[in-house]
Order: C-alpha cells, then structure tokens, then sequence
C-alpha cells in the first residue's frame, strides 16, 4: 500500500484576494508590557466577584466591566472603527447567584471581509473569587484567574485588529464564570440569536503561571481540553457512533489538533499537550456552555496549576502565601499562551470552512470513499487518515478544488479513522472533519 506523508497544514505564500503576514510575525507583535498592564489594571479593581459593585469607578465588576469595554473601543479606534462592541447581559438566579443579578459580558467583533457569519471566538472570564464563593466584599484579586485568560483575549484583539481576515473574529470577557459559568451562556445564547456560524471557541482560563503545586516549573507547555463526543448527540446519534466510531473525532477534539499541529509548526519551543477531556476532572469552564449550545469549543489553560492561588483568601499560612496575585503570573509564559491563541484565531478565520456533508463508503472493498459538500473560498481539499489509535492525522491525499469526492484505493476503509479539509489559494487549512455526525462541525 502507498502511503502519502502529510502536506504542511500551513503555507505562509501570500493570498492575491487578501493578504496576511506570516503567522510568526504576527506573533511576535504579541506584547508581555500589555499584557502585565492589563492584569495590574484588572487587580486594582480590588474584586471582579459577579455580585460585588456595579456602580462604583474603582472597585468590582461593574468598574472592571466599563474600563475593558474601554479598551476594545480604545482599540476600535486604533483601527478605524473596526470593532463592533456590545454588552450582552441576563438577569439570573441560582444556587450561587440568590437574588437576581444581571450578568453582564463585554464582547469586541470583528467582522470578517469575505464570510462574516462564520465566527471565531476567544474568550477569558472577568470574575474572581476567593475562597467562600459567595464572598462578594473580600480583596480577590484574580490575576491568573482569570485575568490572564481576560488580557490574552485584549491582546489579540489589539494584535489581530490591524489585519483583516475572511471569517468574522469575536473577543470576550465573560462575567458569572465562578458562580456558575453564567457568561458563557449569555454569549453562546446571543450567537445562536445573531445567528453565528461558531466555529471554535477558544476559552483562556488560568493560563499565565508557570510553576505547580507539584513542584514543576514548565513555561514551555500548555494545556487544550477537547470533548470526545458532542454534548449534544442524539441516542440514535450515539447507537452509530459507538458501531463505526467517532469517540476521539469531535469537532472540537481536531479543533485541538489543529491548535497542536500550528504550535508544532509556527512555535516550536511551545508544545501544546492534548488532553481528551472536556476540563480538568470533575471541573468546568466556560466553553462547556458554548458545546451545550453546539459549537465546537477547547478550554486553554497551563500545564501545571498552583492550586495555593486559586479560589483562595489572600493570607500567609504556615509560611505559604495564598491568593492570586500578580506575583503569580509568568508574564513570559502568558505572552506565549497569547501568541498560540493569535495564530489560532488568524489561521481559522483566513482558512475556508470546515467542509459539510463528509460522508464515508468502502464495506467490502479493498477501498475508501470520501464524499463532501463544495466550500466556498476553497481552492483544493486535503483527505486525510490515520490508524484508529493515532492522536494526529498522519496520512494524506490532495484534491483539487472543484472535485468533491476521492477515493483511496487499497486503503481498507476497516483499518483506518478518515477526514477532509479544505484548503484556500494561499495554503491555510480547515480544521479536519471526521465523517457524519460525530465530526460535523
């Protein structure tokens, strides 16, 4: 049997219609300055807890709320008016929220130039806690949680505001994360309204310190938590998929290969370690609102917690410091973190979409049969397979664009996991879409 090794997801050839830098140049525009400005600024608010002040100019949510709205329009401007800001909000009650409090999300967008109904999202909660999450009066200062996920979001905005891109960018701090990730349902809620074609929400949250309470200090990987079958899979969905696979194959979980093969290519002293999870055990995060709604969606965040500053009163304990505090960021690591989000973004949206319609066929033939629908802006289609118990795409086949099928013979259709990408004239990639249902984005 003959194998084709894989083409480079990436090329960085310039597009005729619309050009965009090399995605290393757009990462080192990425700033650490920035970046520690707007943790300090998001810390002197004193506490960012969902029912703290909303009147106040200097201390709680409401003053936090206002200044990042600040610095998107701030931004807007830089650019000539390019960012659309809006201020989605619901009114809610619960067992952490016991009088009704609106929750309030502050979101920049970006509109993309060719196919502006398909979104890429980027999101960081602005709430903090400490240690009784009801404690909505106490200092909490959330510097790494989740401060650092809210400034990655602003720095790629101020990064990623200067180009433009064929799919529509969204920036997001989200509100109520701690008491219940109430943020993230008020913004999937509001996409389905507008009607967004959401294909990825990339979640940031507890992604700027580098040394864990287990001892190690790592500022050279982090994580991406990707589900394996979707939260919104029918029974009869389920039945299929339990027969001819699919459990590994998630939109979101080849959102996160994507995510790795980008690091591997364009940041290659950064490694990102795939976790088949949707979060950290028995945990959650805001992009599990986004998956409930049935967006594909990964949640970012370091290798190695600290858990001493997180969810914690700020004090000084048998001679260990508690609390999140800007002592605890790796200004050097977060800028990292945020690079990996911009290229992310930036490949997306210039990418065509992810392919529609990819069907399968091959029972009892020596060969396989891939099918799918024409995307608009492709210029050609990658086919891809690879063993069933490989992590990354390892094989694939090249075909031009106004063809939608391919068959690849004497590969038995048994053996082997199969998936289509669509690639546009200037060589960036789809994320891969596995078969049917499972994989759909």
């Amino acid at each position: 049997m003959k194998h084709f090794l894989p083409a480079m997801a990436l090329s960085l050839a310039p597009s005729l219609a619309l050009a965009l830098p090399p995605l290393e140049e757009l990462a080192a525009q990425v700033s650490e300055a920035e970046l520690h400005g707007t943790i300090t600024r998001l810390v002197a608010f004193g506490t960012r807890h969902t029912l703290s002040e909303t009147k106040s100019e200097t201390r709680g949510i409401g003053a936090a709320r206002r200044w990042v709205q600040s610095r998107f329009a701030a931004i807007s401007r830089d650019c000539g008016g390019c960012l659309q800001v809006v201020t989605p909000s619901q009114v809610f009650t619960g067992p952490r929220i016991p009088q009704p409090t609106e929750v309030m999300d502050i979101v920049a967008i970006q509109r993309g130039t060719e196919d502006p109904s398909r979104v890429i999202v980027i999101t960081g909660h602005l709430d903090s806690r400490v240690s009784d999450v009801m404690d909505a009066t106490s200092d909490a200062p959330g510097a790494n949680d989740d401060a650092s996920g809210v400034a990655a979001v602003i720095e790629a905005a101020r990064v990623l505001s200067r180009q433009k891109v064929r799919a529509t960018l969204v920036y997001a701090a989200l509100s109520g994360e701690e008491q219940g990730l109430y943020g993230g349902k008020v913004l999937a809620e509001y996409a389905k309204a507008q009607g967004w074609q959401v294909e990825a929400n990339l979640n940031n949250d507890i992604v700027g310190n580098s040394h864990g309470a287990d001892g190690v200090h790592d500022n050279s990987t982090v994580r991406v938590f990707s589900e394996g079958t979707k939260a919104t899979e029918t029974p009869q969905q389920a039945n299929r998929r339990r027969y001819n696979g699919g459990e590994v194959d998630s939109p979101s979980r080849n959102l996160a290969r994507f995510i790795d093969k980008l690091a591997q290519k364009h940041l290659p002293t950064f490694k990102v370690q795939m976790v088949y999870r949707t979060d950290r055990y028995g945990r959650g995060g805001d992009q599990v609102e986004f998956l409930n709604a049935g967006f594909p969606a990964v949640r970012i965040t370091e290798a190695h917690e600290d858990y001493s500053r997180q969810h914690q009163d700020l004090r000084v304990e048998n001679g260990v410091r508690y609390g999140d505090t800007v002592e605890g960021v790796d200004f050097g690591y977060l800028a990292q973190v945020t690079r990996l989000n911009v290229i992310a973004m930036a490949a997306l949206a210039h990418a065509p979409a992810p392919p529609k319609g990819v069907a399968i066929e091959g029972a009892v033939t020596p060969h396989t049969t891939l099918k799918w629908q024409a995307v608009p802006g492709a210029a050609s289609y990658r086919v891809w397979w690879r063993a069933t118990t490989e992590p990354q795409w390892r094989f694939s086949r090249d075909v031009p664009g106004n063809v939608t099928q391919a068959q690849l013979r004497n590969v038995v259709i048994d053996d082997w996991f199969f998936g289509v990408s669509a690639v546009s004239a200037d060589g960036f990639e789809s994320p891969v879409v596995f078969p049917g249902d499972p994989g759909s984005f």
